[in-house]
């Protein structure tokens, strides 16, 4: 049965065919425009003709995805941090983001990124630590190169838990650690705290001086304290390596037969500066560090002493030196009474 005899249908079926290709078109060109859209984003920032640029870029702890993707993009690192926070929750990198510095570019793409810092793969700082440097300097040092915040390293140093036995009885103070954080070449992981920073340098020592050394100073009637106090003195006053037993010797002999160290180094640490003469008024000066005016060592370490002149100390020359004066070109004249101190004296500070 016909319902419209002599019509006929054709004209609907062209209008369903044109509504499937119009459909098939826009879903086409949305497939097309997102994969331009994710291919844009997850391409480098600086695209295939920009100049590569390297920043560092650090993640604070407890930062949020959307935070890291601010911080990548103000950096130039990424184009849009919206895209970021989706992309890591797509593909389930966003717990598996951690704090640190790390090193990035932005001819890195956005999955090269992510797996830069979803690996923890964060900078390291080369700093060597000089022989003989105060704390006051080390702190000085590492604030300069962005590794510490100078009043941070300063609490950490005077009150941080520590737990060493060369610690033990220590009182609380700014010169606390004076003398136990040990100089030598480290490699701080970007983002350490003062109280890891602090740590590795004490745990330094504390494998420098061994066993072995700690019983060659209950030989000689010495605490850890005392003989990193001795060694500090011999640290600021040696300028050559094979004159260090031979100034150990000095204080040693002089504490021997109860006379005062009058060490040079004492007193500057007392005035805290540097100075090529000392005048007879600084020889004066009112502190306990001042070895001039006070009997046996002083309070504490006046520096951070290294192996070989805490060595030096428990394994002084064997000679009866009781005087040296320096000859003004890192070497010292040694002398075994005062007269002969005080004619050398005569000759070499003219």
């Amino acid at each position: 049965m016909m319902l419209f005899p002599g019509k006929s249908l054709r004209p609907f079926h062209n209008y369903r065919l044109l509504g499937i290709l119009v459909i098939i078109f826009l879903v086409g060109g949305l497939v097309l425009g997102a994969k331009y859209y994710l291919g844009v984003q997850l391409a480098p920032a600086a695209g295939n003709s920009g100049a590569e640029r390297v920043v560092l870029v650090k993640i604070p702890e407890g930062a949020s995805t959307r935070q890291i993707g601010e911080i990548l993009q103000r950096s130039g690192l990424i184009k849009n941090s919206d895209f970021f926070v989706f992309y890591t929750r797509f593909t389930g990198t966003e717990k598996e983001l951690q704090a640190g510095e790390y090193q990035l570019s932005n001819k890195m793409s956005l999955p090269e990124i992510i797996k830069v810092i979803a690996s923890g793969k964060v900078v390291y700082h080369r700093v060597t630590i000089p022989e003989g440097y105060t704390v006051a300097q080390i702190c000085e040092l590492l604030a300069r190169k962005g590794i510490v915040d100078k009043k941070r390293f300063q609490e950490v140093v005077a009150s941080g838990d520590f737990s060493y036995p060369f610690l033990e009885g220590v009182p609380a103070g700014p010169k606390r650690l004076e003398g136990f954080l040990f100089p030598a070449t480290y490699r701080f992981r970007a983002g350490s705290s003062e109280e890891e920073i602090v740590d590795m340098m004490l745990k330094r020592f504390a494998e420098a001086f061994t066993p072995e050394l700690e019983k060659r100073a209950q030989e000689l009637g010495f605490t850890v304290r005392e003989v990193v106090t001795l060694a500090s003195l011999v640290e600021r006053e040696a300028k050559l390596d094979e004159e260090r037993p031979l100034i150990a010797a000095v204080f040693l002999n002089r504490l021997h037969r109860g006379m005062r160290l009058e060490s040079c180094a004492t007193v500057l640490y007392a005035l805290g500066e540097q100075k090529e003469r000392l005048s007879y008024k600084d020889l004066q000066v009112d502190s306990p560090y001042n070895t001039y005016l006070h009997d046996g060592l002083p309070p504490g370490p006046i520096a951070n002493p290294g192996l070989a002149s805490i060595k030096a100390v428990l394994y002084p020359a064997d000679v009866d030196y009781l005087y040296f004066v320096s000859r003004g070109d890192g070497s010292h004249y040694f002398s075994h009474t005062l007269e002969e101190h005080e004619t050398a004296a005569k000759i070499y500070l003219k």
